[in-house]
């Protein structure tokens, strides 16, 4: 089995390409999501977040997500605590889920896996989203109703797009005049083929 990891920044539209490939035949796992899921359903996940981060953020024995947000916002070293915690069960989980898929191929979708060479051998390609900041900053106001200054401080947080495409074995351009579908064809094409990694 061939994995594609998908990757981008914020509103650089990485969820529209991965439901591209879902239309390809490619299934895909979708890393926040699944964060997100076992926040609430892996009970010793819970409790060591707790631990770090004070039993305050469980509320009725669920994750209080604007209370958790509220203590890294006021603790700038907790996020990196709470992420060392979550990113090992995420990946336990991705491998649960490759291994009982039944597919040949599939995808992981990421905002930053690309950033940790810890991560690498999760993926055999790396399909880089792309697009220009003012095209991802109109999508996100647009779609979280933020404030422009909010998102481009959201950005500042994340890698380059030039950075992230420096890594890639893809680039999806996504400013609505580069056409999609010619790479993503090459990229099913690749995993079918089995060629090494660039």
């Amino acid at each position: 089995m061939a994995t594609v990891l998908v990757t981008g920044g914020i509103g650089s539209g990485k969820s529209n390409i991965v439901k591209a490939l879902n239309s390809l035949g490619l299934p895909s796992y979708d890393c926040d999501a699944a964060a997100k899921r076992l926040y609430d359903t892996d009970a010793a996940l819970l409790a060591q977040v707790a631990q770090v981060a004070g039993n305050e953020i469980i509320k009725g024995g669920k994750l209080d997500r604007s209370a958790l947000a509220a203590r890294i916002f006021a603790d700038e070293g907790l996020l990196s605590r709470i992420e060392a915690l979550v990113h090992p069960a995420v990946i336990r989980d991705f491998r649960q889920w490759r291994n009982s898929c039944g597919a040949q191929h599939c995808v992981i979708e990421s905002a930053i896996l690309l950033e940790n060479r810890a991560f690498d051998s999760l993926y055999d390609y790396a399909a880089a989203v792309s697009a220009p900041e003012n095209v991802r900053v109109e999508r996100t106001m647009a779609r979280d109703g933020a404030t422009r200054e909010s998102v481009l401080e959201r950005m500042s947080r994340q890698w380059t797009d030039c950075r992230r495409e420096e890594r890639a074995d893809f680039i999806i351009v996504t400013d609505d005049r580069h056409p999609v579908l010619p790479e993503l064809i090459n990229i099913v094409e690749r995993l079918k083929n089995g060629k090494n990694r660039s």
